[in-house]
């Protein structure tokens, strides 16, 4: 029987096969002859101390013991051309995967996406990069993937509880994603792999007789007697099916309005809103591996940090090692930002949204745009930093210890971020309460991470599109809403999930719920 085995080891002895294995054969006293296979389970570093470690878990076949290699291989779908047809609106991980789920339960998912497939997405990416113009329909939020696809790819969540984490990652294997996912502590696949995987998932759903409709916005959600009929799109055709997943990100602003209008019931939210701090890599390096140089053996230096100041939490969000900051505006008349890593990490610098929690309350200012409060004041800010920084895609930005001091930095060092700075003191563009517990949050950071507060950190304003403004509320046992019979609030945009994992592992729960409302019962075990 393989013996299972948690070991922490230098970065040489992780890197090198023949290494871990001498030192495996002294650590369970066999040859190293004897010893067949290790395969790696989960690996993760451990930067605590000066001394760099690597913390593994293996599995050991000696000699004589049976070795399979485990692959991760997509289900065998059934073909659901004819069978009941069940729409998903919007195209992310939670539209996908519970395109997927529906599949596998037997379900014809027609999936209606407002923005174009993933390589089409690319021109209009270039547009609001290289013109500063955006389309509103196809931009870093919205399209084929949704706002993960060109925005990172990363896997990680705390969410352990929502489902079965490793599930989704083998499916994502499935679909062409390395099997180091399964392992790294913190898996990421890179927005430069990520749009393959997205396509192939949506070529699989054609293939086993879904619908995938792009470049279709939905304008109107038909409801007759509080039950779902179907929906109008912008051309005004209609879809009718009496089960609709509602999976359209925490960005469908246009959605949130169509319901508030319809009086569909639907609450504020609080969110996080901040800033995007950018280092150079090395000086990140430098500060979590405590060295001058980290060498070949180790990934460019991710961090994480939190602080209560003003009795809310200040802390990093969606931290990019060797990554670039983009422009996620999704209306014109306005600047968002927001951070990716190619799957390399390669790039020469570091950032990281740095953000503080909200409370209803401080949506007060907004109270006659009921359950979209925080909405307004989440659009007010990003309207406020396109028009301080010349009404372009260029953003507001200051250097950290500048900010600190609420002094205007004469210049702005070159960043990551492609349409470019203005020199901006960022005090104009957030609420006082807002800018004060930033000012003492980052000197408050400074004093953790040795380093960290410094001019060659530059703040660009706003990262504002933490997680949405907005829950649609839903029944805890059935996922359907409180309100309209057959619709399913699913995903980050209706408030029940963050990232792609716990995004994907809702999308699958909303389409399983339909399933034990149809009496179909999933063929893959969950």
């Amino acid at each position: 029987m393989p013996k299972e085995l948690l070991l922490q080891v230098s970065p040489e002895i992780a890197a090198n096969e023949s290494l871990l294995r001498d030192y495996l054969s002294k650590q369970i006293k066999v040859a190293v002859s004897e010893i067949q296979y290790v395969v790696i389970l989960k690996r993760s570093i451990d930067a605590r101390q000066k001394a760099i470690k690597i913390n593994l878990k293996v599995l050991i076949y000696l000699q004589g013991e049976t070795f399979q290699e485990q692959i991760s291989q997509l289900p065998d779908y059934p073909n659901v051309s004819n069978e009941q047809e069940i729409i998903v609106v919007g195209a992310g991980p939670a539209g996908l995967f519970a395109a997927l789920q529906l599949i596998d339960l037997g379900l014809k998912p027609i999936v209606i996406e407002r923005g174009k497939e993933v390589r089409g997405r690319r021109r209009d990416l270039k547009a609001i990069n290289r013109d500063h113009i955006v389309n509103e329909d196809s931009n870093y939020c919205f399209g084929e993937g949704g706002a993960g696809t060109y925005s990172d790819g990363k896997l990680y969540t705390r969410s352990k509880k929502r489902g079965d984490v490793n599930r989704i990652l083998e499916l994502l294997v499935a679909f062409g994603a390395t099997p180091d996912i399964l392992v790294e502590a913190h898996p990421h696949i890179g927005t430069n792999k990520l749009p393959k995987i997205i396509e192939d998932i949506r070529e699989k759903i054609k293939e086993c007789g879904g619908q995938v409709l792009f470049e279709t916005r939905v304008t109107d959600i038909l409801v007759k007697n509080n039950e779902v009929e179907g929906v109008v799109t912008q051309n005004g055709d209609k879809i009718l099916a009496n089960k609709l997943i509602l999976a359209t990100g925490h960005s469908a602003r246009d959605i949130f309005e169509l319901l508030d209008r319809k009086k569909i019931l639907i609450e504020a939210k609080p969110f996080a809103l901040g800033v995007r701090a950018e280092h150079p890599q090395t000086l990140i390096d430098s500060i979590q591996y405590s060295c001058d140089f980290r060498g070949e053996l180790l990934p460019p230096a991710p961090y994480s940090i939190v602080k209560q100041v003003g009795g809310r939490g200040m802390y990093s969000f969606c931290m990019c090692p060797g990554g670039v900051i983009a422009p996620c505006a999704t209306s014109p008349g306005e600047v968002v930002t927001n951070g990716w890593s190619p799957s390399k990490r390669d790039q020469a610098t570091a950032n990281s949204g740095i953000v503080v929690e909200l409370k209803l309350e401080d949506f007060k200012p907004f109270a006659k745009f009921g359950a979209l409060a925080g909405m307004e004041f989440q659009k007010s800010i990003e309207q406020k930093a396109w028009h301080l920084a010349g009404k372009t895609q260029q953003v507001p930005a200051q250097k950290m210890i500048d900010f600190t001091q609420a002094k205007v930095s004469k210049e702005i060092p070159k960043t990551s971020y492609v349409p470019g700075t203005a020199s901006v003191e960022l005090g104009q563009v957030f609420p006082g309460f807002l800018t004060q517990i930033m000012r003492q949050g980052f000197t408050e950071f400074g004093k953790s991470m040795k380093g960290y507060l410094t001019n060659e950190a530059i703040l660009h304003a706003p990262e504002s599109r933490t997680s949405s403004p907005v829950r649609i509320p839903r029944d805890g046992i059935t996922l359907e809403h409180l309100q309209i019979k057959g619709l399913y609030p699913c995903g980050e945009g209706a408030g029940y999930a963050g990232g792609i994992i716990s995004a994907a592992i809702d999308g699958e729960k909303c389409a399983l719920k339909i399933g034990e409302a149809l009496n179909k019962k999933p063929r893959i075990v969950t």
